[in-house]
This record gives structure tokens, sequence and C-alpha cells, in this order.
């Protein structure tokens, strides 16, 4: 294997955004999938980040922040994070999103709160854990269009319930996110170090649609915290081919991804 596992889940995700989409775009590997797809076969993509920079290309490398210059040099037009998160994302103008978890459920609900000693308690107590935060992706889970969600595959952070709900997946799955009167239709894919897996059109629980060339069904399986289901049509994802591997690692020039393992 000549790429990593945070490679192969960057162009798993940049996949999936098309051209002359407009895209909402985070730090780190969140990132790297919007520019990959941008320079690989979404030239026409409508980038914009959680601060405002809008038409960007990085400069020198991928920005440690979303206002860092490697990604203002060039751009098209600056805006600010209110006008981003709220005209632009929470209005439901954004075609795709991509957030990140440090926790989520059968349903695409993501927790980047906190860990709870005893999560079911109803009264509201300070975390065992406290997580970094949501920033921007609760605008970008309730306004985009849809959005995908990126994770290491670890069976802690993928539970049959999470502790809390930082960004709105399907709820309790089925029609319980349409009572909300959420802009965005939801999550359209998890991304994860081992596989893909897409929402049940009906039950909206995520199930197994793609396993990475590296793994197995199997291994997935084991390292998920809820009974994961295989769908029937499961198959291998496409190896990332030599073209996709050269743009993506333009786009992260100093390593600063490709080098994880």
């Amino acid at each position: 294997m000549d790429y990593t596992k945070q490679e192969m889940m960057a162009i798993a995700a940049g996949r999936e955004i098309y051209d002359k989409e407009l895209a909402i775009l985070g730090v780190g590997l969140s990132m790297l999938a919007g520019y990959f797809a941008k320079k690989d076969h979404a030239p026409n993509l409508k980038d914009l980040t959680e601060s405002g920079i809008y038409g960007s290309t990085p400069v020198g490398g991928l920005p440690w922040g979303v206002e860092d210059n490697r990604i203002a040099a060039n751009a098209t037009s600056f805006t600010n994070m209110i006008d981003a998160l709220g005209p632009m994302v929470a209005s439901g103008r954004c075609d795709v999103g991509i957030i990140g978890a440090a926790q989520m459920d059968k349903f695409g609900n993501v927790n980047t709160t906190g860990m709870w000693a005893e999560p079911a308690n109803p009264r509201y107590v300070p975390p065992k854990t406290r997580l970094a935060g949501s920033g921007g992706a609760p605008e970008i889970a309730s306004g985009c269009k849809r959005y995908i969600i990126m994770a290491a595959h670890e069976k802690k952070r993928f539970v049959d319930k999470v502790d809390y709900i930082s960004s709105p997946g399907f709820l309790t799955g089925g029609t319980a996110r349409d009572g909300y009167g959420f802009p965005g239709g939801g999550p359209c894919m998890i991304v994860t170090t081992l596989c893909i897996m897409r929402p049940d059109p009906d039950t909206r629980e995520f199930m197994l649609s793609e396993y990475h060339p590296y793994t197995t069904i199997d291994e997935v399986v084991s390292n998920t915290g809820w009974a994961l289901k295989v769908s029937a049509n499961v198959k291998m994802t496409s190896e990332p081919s030599a073209k996709e591997l050269e743009n993506l690692r333009e786009v992260d020039t100093t390593g600063m991804l490709r080098k994880k393992e």
C-alpha cells in the first residue's frame, strides 16, 4: 500500500464532491478532501471556509487554521464567519459540507462536546471529558443540502447512542429529522479510515457500503460499537489512482496529513 489511511479517507470523501457545487470546508482532513476534489475533478468547485474565505487555492500546503494566509493569499473574496455559516450555510444554499466527529452513532448524530459518566442522566452536569467543541459543524449539519462525516475508525467513537448531540444527523432515525424543519438533508455518508457507510433510505441507519482495500468486512464490523449492518451491495472501495494521489499530495505539499498512518 503506497498511501496512508488518511489519504484513502480524504480521496474517498473528495470523490463525493462534484464540480460547480458550493462546498463549506473546515480545517484538516475536511479541507484536504475539498481542495483535492477541486484540483482533481471539480475545477469549478465554489469553496468556502468556515471563516468566510471564498475561492481560494492553498499556497505552500494546507493551512493550520481557517484564517491562515495559505488560503487567504489568492482568495477571490472575503467575508466573515457569521456570513459564511448564516446566510450561506444555515439558509440551505450550500450543496455539501464536511465535518469531523469525536463520537457518532448509527443515525449519524455527532458529538464533539463532551463525554459523560452518566450520559442518560436527564440533568445537565459537567462532562467527565470535555471535547474541543462544535465550531461551525451544527450549522453545516443543519443547513447543508448534504454533508459528509469523516473520522478515524475506532470502536470508542462509533457508539449505539452518542452522549450528546452537537450536530444533528437523523436523530432517532426514520423521519425524525423531518419534524425539526432543518433546511438541510442530513448526512449522506460516513468516511472512515476503514470504510464508507451510507444511510438506509427508510430507517436512516448507517450501513457498511464499502470497505477499503487494506481491511475486511469483519474488521470493520468488529471495530464498530453498534451492530453494524452490511449492505447487500457491499463492495471494496476503489484504490486511489496514481493521478489522484499526485493531486492529493500537491494540495498537501508539507505532508502534514500524508505522513500519518
